[in-house]
């Protein structure tokens, strides 16, 4: 079965002091690995398809040591809401051949985890939501998804649409054989014109600072009995 992963570079969250350092997104991570285990007994290919300016290149690099075969790049250094990444995305599928195409639930960056329903709406595909599981029978594709009040199981006709959860898997760290082949494939680049945005960003701030805690020592009585002042006298909840 031929997968097409979407992936995105996002600035690196998790990181304790912010310092522009860019990423995979982690759930496309999830999702380039969930399709690699599926085609791991085949030949049948496992290709990405990323929407970024020039430096997301690097990001694209490490996708593809993980063991993708081909990657395009449809090159902007425009600011992309998720309309205008699925207007691209679907622009692209529709001059491509593919079996599934899987995105990540949402990105780290925004949360947003719009672009894959407005990419299956556009492209008129069948479609499911927060996989944490995926099984392939004959044609057709076999979606586990955690749903609010427990799992689904659900049977979908390809060609379609699944978003997937960083819940599914745990993603490979490239080893040096598949650093070392990445630099060696080819990246198909494309210059495109974004659509106009229909969200914009107006302002980003970081979250409020905390005061430090209060580290209480001394005898287990003792420390009880502080504790229980402090939630009386102080935070005033007993």
């Amino acid at each position: 079965m031929k997968f097409c992963v979407c992936i995105k570079q996002v600035p690196d969250v998790q990181a304790a002091v912010q310092t522009g350092r860019m990423v995979l997104n982690a759930y496309d991570a999830s999702a380039v690995e969930e399709a690699l285990v599926l085609n791991a007994s085949n030949e049948d290919p496992v290709d990405l398809v990323l929407v970024g300016g020039p430096a997301a290149t690097e990001t694209i690099r490490k996708a593809l040591a993980m063991g993708a075969s081909d990657a395009t790049h449809l090159v902007t250094d425009d600011v992309a809401d998720s309309h205008a990444i699925a207007e691209l995305l679907a622009a692209h599928f529709r001059e491509h051949d593919y079996d599934v195409i899987l995105t990540g639930k949402q990105s780290q960056d925004s949360d947003a985890g719009l672009a894959g329903s407005m990419l299956a709406e556009r492209l008129g595909l069948p479609y499911a939501t927060n996989a944490v599981g995926l099984a392939v029978e004959g044609s057709t594709l076999v979606v586990t998804r955690q749903g609010d009040a427990g799992q689904e199981i659900i049977a979908l006709e390809t060609p379609c649409v699944v978003t997937c959860s960083n819940d599914m898997n745990n993603p490979r760290i490239p080893a040096l054989k598949g650093i070392m082949a990445a630099k060696r494939k080819q990246i198909a680049t494309q210059e495109i014109v974004t659509p106009a945005p229909r969200s914009t960003v107006r302002e980003t701030t970081d979250p409020p600072g905390r005061e430090p805690g209060i580290k209480i020592e001394g005898e287990p009585a003792e420390m009880v009995a502080d504790l229980v002042r402090r939630l009386d006298a102080e935070a005033g909840v007993i």
